[in-house]
């Protein structure tokens, strides 16, 4: 819907009111949180759970799926002005941030590995394959139940949400009016999507399919404006934004 805007006094076509607009405009002073997810990784493909321990780092195709992304952003220079470049301190993620750290930013920033960004933490199933997750502990279904726990000492689902997304909206606190980027994984891209997006209540999972390497992009509007606007918060920009991938 574009709306047919009133004419103003110069003649010309005004824009829609904002209440009516179905594609807002870009908010000066807004956060930007462009989330990475992480690309192939050997545990993926070798069936372990791939925890602090469990996982190695990425699969010779995982590397080739982040160099791909590294490309695409060295040509179009979208994240060239990022301010800040985070990673989860699993190594597929710290791996995928270390390749694109050349195009972000300039090149100038460092790596900060953040606990609270990492995928879901497994307890005493790290390092199992899944057959021995469900030999040893069972197979919980978190379509049924987000809060029984993967193993021992591990995260159920609904408390893995409230951690990941409060700890990407703790970094987009610290970097506000700036563009940060993250390495991180699929379940923390969900969570973000859970608690931002006025979807109801619950921690019931959404079964996103986020491709390896992919961008997922957030803005959180200024929440210091004195504006009445109740709806300022987080916007979800894009999802799952893949094209380099497709580059050959």
């Amino acid at each position: 819907m574009n709306g047919a805007g009133s004419v103003n006094s110069a003649g010309g076509e005004r824009a829609p009111a904002a209440g009516v607009r179905t594609v807002p405009a870009a908010e000066e002073g807004a956060t930007r949180v462009v989330l990475v997810r992480h690309g192939e990784s050997v545990c993926n493909i070798a069936g372990v759970v791939g925890g602090h321990a469990g996982c190695t780092g990425l699969s010779s195709a995982g590397v080739s799926q982040v160099e791909a992304l590294r490309s695409r952003l060295a040509v179009t220079g979208e994240l060239a002005g990022a301010v800040a470049l985070y990673s989860s301190v699993i190594p597929r993620a710290v791996q995928t941030a270390s390749i694109i750290r050349p195009v972000i930013g300039g090149g100038r920033l460092e790596v900060v590995q953040d606990c609270g960004l990492c995928e879901l933490h497994p307890g005493e199933a790290d390092g199992l394959s899944w057959g021995e997750l469900a030999e040893r502990f069972g197979e919980p279904d978190w379509d049924e139940d987000p809060t029984s726990v993967l193993a021992p000492g591990g995260e159920s689902w609904s408390g893995f949400v409230d951690r990941a997304s409060a700890a990407v909206e703790e970094v987009a606190l610290r970097h506000q009016g700036g563009t940060v980027v993250i390495a991180c994984h699929a379940g923390v891209v969900e969570a973000t999507v859970l608690a931002f997006l006025p979807i109801g209540a619950g921690r019931h999972r959404l079964g996103l399919r986020t491709s390896y390497a992919s961008l997922t992009e957030w803005e959180l509007r200024d929440r210091d404006s004195t504006s009445s606007d109740a709806r300022r918060g987080w916007r979800l920009c894009r999802f799952n934004d893949g094209r380099h991938l497709l580059a050959g």
